[in-house]
């Protein structure tokens, strides 16, 4: 009873709507950051997107509209509505956990503001100035519309910047004509007029073997391709580790831990796999195994 009465209060459904609004304009950018083959340019354009969309809720507008979303669905499902200009009283907790406050600074101030400006503080704290640099320069790269985004200051800053260990001396001295020399033949190749993201340029250049006459660009491509892999990969893997090493395997060494998650984590790939095909290498090694042994003997 007292379950069925918080999810028939106006708070809880004030919550439910307010965390829908958030979950809906940043869901995007999470499904995008989490992508094995995540594209960085529609990321980057996606992290300003989610923020101006945070933002544009935050002003009164925002405010009036979602107030309206919520009184109009708690007078469909017959809620009573609070009256703002009144003193707030939770439907959760006794009144003496809270300040004696109105309904309208609890719900704007409190709920509705607190929650957005602590969803921007977070994608502020991991997109800073140096990840969000690191992310215009990555950008930069991209072949989409004859390469329209290409900017060759801001490719050479981010290897002299951000890669300056994986490049030799002679090799940063000479990115810069490199690059001017590599976007000259790509714009007149009719085969890079129609590539959509950076992995579509990658292999293009293997087969039409200009990572090997461009070849300092195409370590560059490397190193931009490797780097959100790499990080939503360790993500994954940490995340990853709760259902693998659990209390009834908290025993297990490094090197069964490690083939334990990347079968859990490859999980898709591995489904491709058929029983058949796994017996009948295991029986090889048994063999194999065995045929030393006698040998031995």
């Amino acid at each position: 009873q007292t379950m069925l009465e918080v999810f028939k209060s106006f708070e809880f459904v004030f919550m439910l709507h307010l965390m829908n609004e958030i979950f809906g304009y940043t869901s995007d950018l999470s499904n995008a950051l989490q992508k094995r083959d995540q594209d960085i340019v529609n990321a980057i354009d996606l992290i300003s997107l989610t923020k101006q969309q945070l933002l544009n809720l935050r002003e009164d507008s925002g405010w009036e509209l979602f107030l309206e979303n919520v009184k109009s669905f708690c007078l469909k499902h017959k809620i009573k509505v609070p009256d703002m200009d009144g003193f707030y009283k939770s439907a959760l907790r006794s009144n003496k956990f809270f300040k004696k406050v109105k309904n309208l600074h609890r719900f704007r101030i409190d709920m509705f503001l607190g929650l957005i400006d602590r969803q921007l503080q977070e994608l502020n704290n991991r997109f800073d100035e140096v990840n969000t640099e690191l992310l215009v320069c990555m950008a930069s790269f991209n072949p989409v519309d004859s390469f329209a985004a290409y900017d060759k200051e801001k490719l050479v800053r981010l290897a002299r910047k951000f890669y300056a260990k994986d490049f030799t001396n002679d090799e940063l001295s000479r990115l810069p004509w490199q690059l001017s020399m590599f976007i000259s033949h790509v714009r007149k190749d009719k085969r890079f007029s129609n590539l959509k993201n950076l992995c579509e340029l990658s292999v293009l250049m293997v087969e039409t073997r200009k990572n090997e006459q461009y070849y300092i660009v195409y370590k560059l491509l490397k190193l931009v391709l490797t780097l959100p892999v790499a990080t939503a990969s360790v993500e994954r893997v940490f995340s990853s580790m709760k259902y693998v090493k659990n209390s009834l395997r908290n025993k297990m060494g490094d090197e069964y831990l490690n083939n334990c998650l990347v079968t859990f984590v490859e999980r898709e790939f591995f489904r491709q796999v058929k029983d058949e095909d796994v017996i009948n290498l295991f029986q090889k090694g048994i063999v194999k195994l065995y045929c030393n042994f006698l040998c031995y003997l």
